[in-house]
């Protein structure tokens, strides 16, 4: 007797439908479009523009929807069908979801044509396994790898349209709007964040969204902390910065494979990389090598985790390690998959990051979490109806194992 379906089985099962006819509807319009199109290119290219903004009239009525998502659907579909076929078949297979494909359509654009269908067919492979955010990074890094030559270039037009802007609100209120570069954004948040922190810790009794959003308006406004607690004055930006120590060194900054990468942020340019590995304090700079010389445990000599072990383990991990979440590793919780009171030592093949809501479930629910030996820091969740996820870091740790000694050369 085959197993009888559980909850999650049934939810399962319907979302693949879901993707299943999904894939169709992107069929057919693609279909529809073609026929359409075909039948007016004999009264020239005026008569099918207009023809291809009729037939975005007629979905979006049809479908109850604006002329932008109809729009939308067309160029999706179009790019399923015809340049990505493998990706078409996966949805209709159930294997992936509409946002998976989306996400693949919209960053493959991004390559030439020839570039984006090659690279295609492996991006489908990593949908088909990873949730929807992981595979976003995944698939964004390997497309800002393939355009290093261009990156720079890019970066810096990008860049010259930094602004600012205030949108009014309701009741007295508004938005701040801020164009910048991402690496800025996010230090910005990190700082106000840590502060939040610890002036709510001191028993502030305002939210910390309340408390973060005090603290940018104050130092923007006063340009200084001085009204705050002595400890959260000093607290500075922390921006985590992977950079391949020959790409420092290479006047032609490296191969496209050795982008330099923020973390949380993607690749950045080489010039933007050297400038943030300087020496200003703010950046925690991780120069890969072959030759390093890391602390890998303390075994049961101490719970809290060294600095030195802290910072390898949330540099491996990149993120918190739970299935899908993409919480940065630097603003996680380490963990000891094997509890310190059960004896759970303080070691790099213990401990993983955890943001504090998938710690707390780790913690206190029948969740089981575990690093598989030897993996280089892949996490095994079994969820309480017995499902396996595994959860690979951004940067597997290399797994030393003795050898035999070679006999001596005969000189």
């Amino acid at each position: 007797m085959p197993p009888v379906p559980d909850a999650v089985d049934l939810v399962v099962e319907a979302s693949t439908m879901v993707s299943v006819f999904v894939a169709q509807r992107y069929a057919r319009v693609d279909a529809m479009r073609r026929e359409l199109v075909g039948r007016a290119r004999r009264f020239g290219a005026g008569e099918v523009e207009l023809v291809e903004r009729s037939i975005r009239l007629e979905l979006a009525a049809a479908m109850r929807v604006s002329e932008y998502a109809a729009g939308r659907l067309i160029v999706v579909a179009e790019a399923l069908v015809r340049s990505y076929p493998a990706a078409w078949d996966a949805l209709a297979g159930g294997r992936i979801t509409e946002k998976h494909a989306e996400v693949l359509v919209d960053l493959l654009g991004e390559l030439p044509a020839d570039a984006g269908e090659a690279l295609a067919v492996e991006a489908v492979a990593w949908a088909e396994t990873e949730p929807v955010n992981v595979f976003r990074r995944r698939l964004r890094d390997r497309v800002a790898a393939m355009q290093a030559g261009s990156f720079e270039d890019r970066y810096a037009r990008a860049s010259a349209g930094r602004r600012i802007a205030v949108q009014p609100g309701a009741d007295g209120m508004g938005d701040l709007w801020v164009h910048a570069p991402l690496v800025e954004l996010y230090a910005i948040e990190h700082r106000a964040t840590a502060m939040a922190k610890a002036i709510k810790a001191a028993g502030d009794e305002r939210t910390l969204e309340q408390i973060r959003t005090d603290v940018v308006c104050d130092l923007l406004i006063d340009g200084s902390t001085e009204h705050v607690p002595a400890a959260v004055s000093g607290i500075r930006a922390q921006v985590v910065v992977t950079v391949p120590v020959l790409t420092l060194l290479d006047e032609d900054g490296g191969t496209a494979s050795d982008l330099p990468v923020v973390e949380g942020v993607g690749p950045v340019p080489v010039s933007r990389a050297r400038e943030l590995c300087g020496g200003d304090g703010k950046w925690m700079r991780v120069l890969t090598h072959p030759e390093t010389g890391i602390v890998l445990s303390v075994g049961r000599d101490r719970y809290a985790p060294p600095a030195a072990l802290r910072r390898l383990v949330t540099w491996r991990a990149g993120r918190c390690m739970a299935p899908g979440c993409v919480m940065p590793a630097s603003r996680c919780e380490v963990d000891h998959q094997v509890r310190w009171t059960d004896g759970g030592q303080t070691s790099v093949e213990n401990t993983t990051p955890l943001c504090k809501g998938h710690h707390l479930v780790k913690e206190n629910t029948a969740w089981q979490v575990r690093q598989i030996p030897g993996s280089g820091g892949v996490i095994e969740w079994t969820s309480p109806t017995g499902r396996r996820y595994l959860v690979k870091p951004e940067r597997p740790v290399p797994v030393f194992t003795a050898t035999a000694a070679e006999p001596a050369p005969p000189f």
